[in-house]
This record gives structure tokens, sequence and C-alpha cells, in this order.
């Protein structure tokens, strides 16, 4: 597989491991399984049956806690590691057997940098919800996610390139979000605080 392709669908996956952490291997397990996915040879194992039935148990698992109130808010404390961390493998095992040290350098900044920024805007936004709506909105907040993931992980492995420039495009958003809510937050301080030749 090309090298350019590999790091387009290791990123799409990685990213969708912001909104679900384990919906993006159970794709990759299915994908490698029906031949549509080739992995490096350290990573064969997702291909198979017994990948393929803990990954599902994980993906309904993780799913269905995402519904319970206050405890998504804990999962997302946990998660951003662990996004982290299981992004950063998936760029890996996409990418072929040649340079490690390249490899993991490309695995840990495309993969686990994509997984930890859309992870730590997932969690941004569902404590918002939770301190607008009590908890109650949550529950759209995580249907939103596992369509999102369960979307992207799909493209990813069918239309690699798009799917890169659609999470490009989703990083510049959510940067751009960061930076202007700094901006705010920094303002109202800045006005309200009189300068020293005030004092």
């Amino acid at each position: 597989m090309d090298i350019l392709l590999s790091i387009c669908i290791g990123i799409g996956l990685s990213a969708a491991c912001g909104f679900r952490i384990f919906v993006p291997p159970l794709v990759m397990s299915i994908a490698a399984m029906y031949g549509h996915l080739p992995l490096s040879s350290d990573f064969d194992w997702i291909g198979t049956y017994p990948a393929l039935i803990a990954f599902a148990i994980a993906t309904a698992v993780e799913i269905g806690a995402y519904y319970i109130p206050w405890i998504d808010n804990i999962l997302d404390a946990v998660s951003t590691p662990t996004a982290i961390a299981v992004g950063t493998l998936i760029a890996k095992a996409l990418l072929p057997d040649s340079d490690p040290l390249v490899h993991w350098t490309v695995a840990v900044f495309a993969g686990g940098g994509s997984a930890g920024i859309v992870q730590a805007f997932t969690g941004i936004t569902r404590l918002s919800s939770t301190a607008l709506t009590g908890g109650i909105g949550n529950a759209l907040v995580s249907t939103i996610e596992a369509g999102s993931s369960i979307t992207l992980s799909i493209l990813a492995i069918v239309v690699p390139v798009f799917a890169a420039v659609l999470v490009a495009v989703l990083l510049v958003f959510i940067l751009r979000i960061v930076v202007r809510k700094g901006w705010k937050s920094l303002l109202p301080l800045n006005e309200s605080q009189p300068s020293s030749l005030e004092q």
C-alpha cells in the first residue's frame, strides 16, 4: 500500500478515536479480515476473530456507557490519554515495515495528535452540555460523537484522502475555536483589572 495512502487512512481512523476509542479498531478488524486493509506484520492480530469479538464488545460497552449521566464526564477524563495511545497504535499499524523511528514519529504526531485534539474537544463540548443542561443534553452529544466515529472510520477505509482532508478541516476548526475562546476569556480579565498606573 502506498505510504501516503496509509498515512491518510491512519489519520482518519486515529481522529475517529477522538470520538469513540474502540469504533476505529473494530472497523479496522472487519476491513482487515475481508482483505480491504493491509496491516504491518506486528499488527496482523487485528484482523482475527478474537480481536473482532473483543473490539465489538468494547465498542458496545463504550457507546452504552456514554449514555449514563455524569459517567460520560468521568470517561472523558480517562479517554483522552487512551485515545492518544490507540490513535498512535492505529497509525503505526497501517505504515509499511521499514524505518521504525520515522514511523513512530509519524504515528505519534499524526495519529496520536489528531486523536488527542478531537478527544479534548469532545470532552469540552460534553462539559459545556452538562453545565447548560444538567447532563440531559449529553445523550444527543453522545449520539453525534458515536455517529461521527462510525462515519469517519468508514470514510477512512473507503475514501482515505477525503477523510484526511476532512480531519484537517476539523482540526483547524477546533483550533480556531480554542484560540478564539482563549482570547475572549482573557479580554474581560484585562478590562476588569486596572493597570498599575491607575492604582
